[in-house]
């Protein structure tokens, strides 16, 4: 991949931790997404503000710009060269993530990128080169670990509570009708959104790779049903663990009139556990061979989300912050969020050329 030049003013990443002020944030991309960032962000006005947006649509900008009282920016570049943001939140077109961080890191901001971080593997490699060189922080939007349903499920399986885990089934059944792609000509693009894989599935693969990684290798099939797309919206993924495991990733962007299903089933030796809902926040089975007091919090755990996106994304901005300030280390960085994008990768060869994939990549 070409790099792009150094920004033209190099401005020095602020030193961390930032100790003496709010952590400013600027917000590419006003589309989709960004309501859930500035939602998230004014949870934490205490700590963060939103300084600067940025969008190439007028309407976009000044509704954002309308919403928030920050100021607006119709490039990137403008926004770099113009405003005195410690970070940038990538919540632009998949794409355009890689071109955008390494601007950003070379203008000596941090960086918080959307999923996925990128549509191909070695523009995912190069956002993380350019962050380190920069010495600036990359952090990958993986909200879905932070929701309540699997943090309890996360413990359970670092606790040793399954025994051997033998089977790990991922459904991921909702709809995305023609309009949705009609509305903006980026989406299921192959260069710059990806299928159903790549963008609508990516926290649950990310999901399998955190709980039971990492994977060993990829076999998928993909297919375009019914959707006026370049990518899939239908596909079938199974997956060898390096534990020797099984598991399995069934999505479709097909299913009649509502989203249906968002779940992840977990099968051992000593306990099985199945988290349904629309979006992986209800516990519908909870058993395993021995009884523990964290067991009293599964009811609660349920809750009922807003949207697929969950309530993730205030809990995620906790740890950005926490980070910047010198409290915590990134729960999800770079380097975690390469994980995931390998899998996908490694899915759409496999589906691409009829063959099994194993991992690591290797070009």
């Amino acid at each position: 991949m070409a790099l792009p030049p150094a920004a033209a003013h190099y401005v020095p990443a602020a030193r961390l931790p930032i100790l003496d002020r709010k952590l400013r944030f600027a917000l590419v991309g006003c589309g989709r997404i960004s309501g859930n960032h500035i939602e998230a962000l004014a949870r934490h006005a205490e700590r963060a503000e939103l300084v600067a947006v940025c969008d190439n649509r007028a309407a976009a900008l000044d509704a954002a710009v309308s919403r928030t009282g920050a100021k607006g920016f119709a490039s990137l570049a403008e926004l770099l060269a113009a405003s005195a943001a410690d970070i940038v939140i990538l919540a632009t077109p998949s794409g355009l993530h890689p071109q955008q961080a390494i601007e950003a890191a070379r203008a000596g901001r941090h960086v918080l990128s959307e999923k996925p971080m990128a549509t191909k593997w070695g523009e995912g490699m190069a956002m993380v080169r350019a962050c380190r060189d920069a010495n600036v922080k990359l952090f990958v939007v993986k909200q879905n670990r932070l929701n309540a349903t699997m943090q309890l499920l996360k413990q359970a399986v670092d606790g040793g509570r399954f025994g051997r885990i033998y089977m790990v089934n991922v459904n991921v059944f909702w709809t995305r009708p023609q309009s949705y792609y009609d509305e903006a000509p980026w989406r299921g693009r192959w260069d710059l959104d990806g299928g159903a894989f790549m963008n609508q599935a990516s926290h649950y693969v990310d999901m399998v790779d955190w709980l039971v990684g990492p994977v060993d290798n990829v076999h998928a099939y993909t297919a375009t049903l019914a959707r006026d797309i370049e990518a899939e919206d239908t596909g079938v993924m199974s997956l060898r663990l390096r534990s020797g495991g099984l598991a399995s990733i069934n999505v479709t962007m097909l299913t009649h009139g509502r989203n249906f299903e968002g779940s992840i089933t977990l099968l051992g030796e000593r306990g099985t556990v199945r988290i349904g809902g629309v979006a992986v926040n209800e516990i519908q089975h909870w058993q395993f061979d021995e009884a523990r007091p964290e067991d009293a919090a599964v009811k609660s755990a349920n809750y009922a989300p807003p949207s697929v996106y969950g309530h993730g994304h205030p809990l995620y901005y906790a740890n950005v912050i926490d980070t910047l300030r010198g409290d915590a280390h990134a729960e999800v960085d770079g380097y975690e969020g390469l994980r995931s994008l390998e899998v996908v990768i490694a899915a759409y060869r496999s589906a691409r050329d009829g063959v099994r994939v194993g991992l690591p990549l290797v070009f």
